[in-house]
C-alpha cells in the first residue's frame, strides 16, 4: 500500500509539474530521479480520460482542414516554410493533443509477451501523449510543435518523427516516458509552451502596462460586438453593410445595431465605434469570422461531448448554393444521456463533386476532425439518389466496408414522395390534372392585377357570405388567402395548392370570366383564360380534384409524422400501415361516400354531373368503339377511384415492404405490451454481433424476462407505448443500470434514421444565408454560420466572458483582455 500511494503521488506531482512554471518543472525533475527506482505500473492507472483541448485558431494564411491530426501522418514542423510555422504552432496549440480513444489497440504480436497501447496513460500525460491509430505508435505533442529543425542525435526522434511503440519499456524504474520528460529538449518545450500561452508575460505587456479599468472597458468592449454578432446569427442576418463609411445612411446590420445599443447605455456607449481605440474596435471583418469561428466550434465540442461513446447515425445530402458550389450537409443522429433522441448539424462541406468516394472521404475527416469514432457508426441515412445508395459503389457500400454495422436506411419522406409521383404518373387522368392545376394558376396569378382581383372577389365572397349566415366571423377566421402554386421538390405542397383551390374555387372562376370578358386582354390571354376555365368546369377535373385531396391527405399526416427528429424507425413503419389501410378502406368503402360530395360540390357550382348509367364518351363527345359497354359509372369507379387507389396501395406496399426489413421486424416487439425474448436475442446476435459478448447475449435473455414481469407489475413501465418511451423511461426510472443490456438494444435501435429532413432544414437554412447579395460568402464563414443558426439551443447558451477568454487565448492580442 505504501509503495501504491508513493506512485500515485509521484504521478499528481508530474501533472501539476506539467501545468506549472518552469521552476516548479526543475523542482519535479529532481524528484523524477529520487523515485527513478520506483517500480512504476501505468497500465493499471484508472480513472476518466482527459477531454482534449480543441479550441480553434486563425487560419487566414493556410486553410486549418489542411492541417492532419493524426501524429503518424502530420507533416513535421520544420517541412513548413517558416513564415507559416507560427500559424501551424497555434493551431496544433489550440487543438491539444490528439488522444483519440479506440475499443481495442492492436498488440504486438512479434514479441513474446505482446502487449498493447493502454488509454489509461493518457490520463498519466494528458498534456503531451499523444497516439496514432496509422502506425500504433506514441508521440510528444510538445516537442512536435516547439522543434522547428531536424536533430540527428541519438533518440530525438523518437517521440516526434518515428514514434515510441515499445511498450514494455512503459513501466518500472526504466518507463521511456519518464526518461522522456526528464529531458532537456521535453524541459525546453514546456518552457516554451508556457511563454507563448503566458500573455500576461509578453514583453509589450510588461513595457504597456494597462490598468484594470482599461481592460474592463476592452471586455465591455468586446462583449458588446459577440452579443450583437451571435443575435443577427440566430436571425439569418447580414452582417457587414454595403456602405459602412461614416457618411454612409445605412452602415450594415452589425454596426448600426452597435449604434443602437450606444443610445441606450451610456457605458457602452462610451467604449464603442468612435470612443474606441483605433488598434482594439473589434468591429473588422476579420473579428467578426474569428468570433463565429469561436463559437460554432465550441458547438461542436458541445455536440461532441453529448454524443460522448454513444453509438451514432450519420446522415448525409448534398445541394447547391448560390454560388453553384457544392455543398454537403452533415447529420448526426443519436440518443443522449435523457434517453431522448436528438439530430444535431455537424457542418457544411464544400465538395469538388458528388462521387460516392468523395462524399465518403469528406465525411471521414469531418468526423476524425471533430474526434469522432468511426466504429460507433450504426446507421446510415440518405435519399434515394445512385451515388448514395448504391449497393456496390455507393456512399453507402463504402461506409460499410469501415463500419459494417452501419445499416442504410433510404430516407422514409423520399419513399412516400416517390410513391406519390408514381401513382400520379402512371394514372393518365391524374397526370394530366396536375398539369391543368398548374396552368390553371399561372393564368389567375400571371400578374398583380390579376392577384388583386383574386383577392377582391373573395374579399366579397366572404363579405356576402356572412350577411347571409352562411359562415361565422371571429378572430383567425375567413382568411383572405391564394391560389397555392405547387413545387417540385416538396410533394407536401401539391396537397396545399389542391386545398388552396377548392376554397378559392368559386371566385377562380369568376376572374376567369372577367379575362374571357375583358376586351382590353389579348386574344392569347382570353384563350388561356377560355382553356383553363373549361378544365375547371369539367366534372372530370373536380372528380380528381376531390380524390387527390382525400388521397394526399392521408398520406400527409404520415409525411409530417415522418419529418419529426423525435421519430423512431418502429412507430414509423406503424404509422406507415396505418396509411395503407386508411386507404384500403377508403377503396373498398369509400365510393358512395365519395361520390355524393363530389356530385354536391358539383350542384352548388354549376358544373355539369353526367348520368353514370349512361354510356362513357371521351372528352370530344365521341363514343369509343371498344368503350360502348363502358358507363360513366364503371368509368370514374374503376378507371379513375380504383385505379388510383390501387397504384397508390402497390407502391407504398412496395417501398415500405415490412418483408425485406427484417431487422425492423425483430425489432418490433420491443415496442409491445410483451417482449418476444427471442426476436431480440436473434436480432442480437445476428445484426450486432460486436456490441454484445456471449456473455451479455446470455444476460440479455435472463433481462428480458425479468423486463417482462416488472412492465406487468410497474406501472411506470406498464404505461410505455412505444420504443423512445421504454428508453426514456428506463432512464428516469433509474432502471437503466438494471436492464443496461436491454437499454442497449434500444438505444441501437433508435439511432437507425427515419428521413433526413434535417438535413433538408439545413439546405433551407443554408438558402437564407447565402443569397444573391451574399453569394461570396467563404466556406467556412457559411459552414459556422449555419451550425450557431440551426444549433441555437446550444449557441445560446454559452457565455459572453468565456468566449472572450477563448478570443484572447486565440493569438496575441494589442489591447489586454
Amino acid at each position: 500500500m505504501g509503495k501504491e500511494k508513493t506512485i500515485h503521488s509521484f504521478f499528481k506531482r508530474k501533472e501539476s509539474d506539467e501545468e506549472g512554471s518552469s521552476k516548479r518543472h526543475k523542482t519535479s525533475t529532481s524528484e523524477a530521479e529520487t523515485h527513478e527506482t520506483q517500480q512504476v505500473n501505468l497500465g493499471n492507472v484508472e480513472g476518466p480520460l482527459p477531454q482534449a483541448n480543441t479550441n480553434e485558431v486563425d487560419t487566414k494564411e493556410e486553410d486549418s482542414s489542411n492541417f492532419e491530426r493524426d501524429p503518424g501522418k502530420r507533416k513535421q514542423l520544420w517541412e513548413y516554410p517558416p513564415n507559416l510555422r507560427e500559424q501551424v504552432r497555434r493551431f496544433y496549440l489550440g487543438e491539444g493533443p490528439y488522444q483519440i480513444i479506440l475499443n481495442e489497440y492492436p498488440k504486438d504480436d512479434s514479441k513474446k509477451n505482446p502487449r498493447k497501447f493502454q488509454p489509461s496513460w493518457f490520463r498519466v500525460f494528458p498534456n503531451w501523449l499523444e497516439y496514432s491509430p496509422t502506425t500504433d505508435a506514441c508521440y510528444c505533442f510538445l516537442c512536435y510543435i516547439f522543434c522547428d529543425k531536424p536533430n540527428d542525435s541519438h533518440g530525438h526522434d523518437s517521440f516526434i518523427v518515428k514514434g515510441f511503440k515499445n511498450w514494455k519499456k512503459v513501466r518500472g524504474k526504466d518507463c521511456a516516458f519518464l526518461k522522456h520528460i526528464s529531458t532537456t529538449q521535453h524541459r525546453s518545450a514546456l518552457i516554451f509552451k508556457e511563454n507563448l500561452l503566458n500573455q500576461a508575460a509578453h514583453i509589450e505587456n510588461v513595457i504597456s502596462k494597462q490598468n484594470e479599468e482599461l481592460i474592463m472597458k476592452n471586455r465591455l468592449r468586446l462583449k458588446t460586438t459577440i452579443d450583437v454578432i451571435r443575435w443577427l446569427t440566430f436571425q439569418a442576418c447580414a452582417l457587414r453593410g454595403h456602405d459602412e463609411s461614416s457618411t454612409s445612411k445605412n452602415r450594415g446590420n452589425f454596426l448600426e445595431m452597435l449604434q443602437l445599443l450606444a443610445s441606450y447605455n451610456d457605458e457602452v456607449a462610451n467604449v464603442i465605434l468612435g470612443n474606441a481605440p483605433y488598434n482594439s474596435k473589434y468591429t473588422s471583418s476579420d473579428i467578426q469570422k474569428e468570433i463565429l469561428n469561436i463559437i460554432a466550434n465550441r458547438v461542436r465540442k458541445s455536440i461532441r461531448s453529448e454524443v460522448g461513446d454513444s453509438y451514432y447515425c450519420v446522415m448525409v445530402d448534398e445541394s447547391r448554393d448560390e454560388s453553384k458550389k457544392e455543398q454537403m450537409a452533415i447529420v448526426l443522429r443519436f440518443v443522449d444521456e435523457k434517453g431522448i433522441i436528438r439530430e444535431r448539424f455537424l457542418g457544411l462541406v464544400h465538395v469538388r463533386d458528388t462521387l460516392s468516394a468523395t462524399l465518403k472521404l469528406s465525411l471521414w475527416q469531418q468526423l476524425s476532425h471533430n474526434q469522432f469514432d468511426v466504429n460507433k457508426i450504426r446507421g446510415q441515412g440518405y435519399d434515394g439518389a445512385s451515388n448514395m445508395r448504391g449497393e456496390w459503389n455507393g456512399l453507402q457500400a463504402l461506409v460499410l466496408k469501415d463500419s459494417p454495422y452501419a445499416y442504410y436506411i433510404h430516407c422514409f419522406a423520399h419513399r412516400l414522395q416517390l410513391a406519390l409521383v408514381c401513382a400520379s404518373k402512371e394514372v393518365l387522368p391524374v397526370h394530366k390534372f396536375f398539369s391543368d392545376l398548374v396552368g390553371i394558376i399561372n393564368v389567375v396569378c400571371a400578374s398583380s392585377k390579376r392577384h388583386d382581383e383574386l383577392q377582391k372577389a373573395k374579399q366579397d365572397e366572404i363579405k356576402e357570405l356572412l350577411e347571409l349566415g352562411e359562415i361565422k366571423s371571429g378572430k383567425g377566421k375567413n382568411q383572405v388567402g391564394t391560389l397555392k402554386r405547387p413545387g417540385d421538390t416538396r410533394w407536401g405542397s401539391h396537397f396545399d395548392s389542391i386545398c388552396s383551390l377548392l376554397k378559392m374555387y368559386n371566385v377562380t372562376l369568376t376572374v376567369l370570366k372577367r379575362i374571357m370578358d375583358d376586351p382590353s386582354s389579348k386574344y392569347t390571354q382570353r384563350g388561356d383564360a377560355y382553356a383553363v376555365y373549361g378544365n375547371l368546369k369539367s366534372f372530370e377535373f373536380v372528380f380528381i380534384l376531390h380524390l387527390m385531396k382525400e388521397i394526399m391527405g392521408k398520406t400527409d399526416t404520415l409525411s409530417q409524422a415522418l419529418q419529426k427528429k423525435s421519430q423512431d424507425i418502429l412507430n414509423a413503419m406503424d404509422q406507415v400501415a396505418t396509411t395503407k389501410v386508411s386507404l384500403d378502406t377508403f377503396r373498398n368503402t369509400g365510393w358512395d361516400k365519395f361520390l355524393e360530395d363530389v356530385t354536391f360540390f358539383c350542384e352548388k357550382h354549376q358544373v355539369t354531373v353526367p348520368d353514370m348509367d349512361s354510356p362513357y364518351v371521351s372528352t370530344n363527345y365521341r363514343p369509343r368503339k371498344n368503350d360502348l359497354h363502358v358507363t360513366f359509372g364503371h368509368y370514374y369507379r374503376a378507371d379513375l377511384f380504383i385505379s388510383t387507389l390501387d397504384k397508390q396501395l402497390h407502391e407504398l406496399n412496395s417501398r415500405f415492404s415490412e418483408h425485406t426489413m427484417e431487422l425492423l421486424s425483430l425489432s418490433a416487439s420491443l415496442a409491445s405490451k410483451e417482449i418476444n425474448v427471442e426476436d431480440i436475442c436473434l436480432l442480437v446476435e445476428r445484426y450486432y454481433p460486436e456490441d454484445f459478448t456471449e456473455q451479455e447475449r446470455i444476460g440479455l435473455q435472463y433481462q428480458l424476462e425479468n423486463l417482462n414481469i416488472e412492465m406487468k407489475n410497474n406501472i411506470r413501465l406498464s404505461g410505455v407505448s412505444n420504443l423512445p418511451d421504454l428508453c426514456k423511461t428506463l432512464v428516469e426510472t433509474q432502471k437503466r443500470e438494471t436492464y443496461n443490456l436491454v437499454d442497449r438494444v434500444c438505444r441501437l435501435i433508435l439511432t437507425l434514421p427515419v428521413s433526413t429532413a434535417t438535413t433538408e432544414r439545413a439546405f433551407s437554412a443554408m438558402k437564407i444565408f447565402k443569397t444573391r447579395l451574399r453569394n461570396k460568402m467563404s466556406d467556412e464563414y457559411l459552414a459556422d454560420s449555419l451550425v450557431i443558426y440551426i444549433e441555437k439551443e446550444i449557441a445560446e447558451n454559452f457565455d459572453s466572458n468565456s468566449i472572450i477568454d477563448e478570443f484572447k487565448d486565440l493569438k496575441g492580442r494589442r489591447a489586454e483582455l
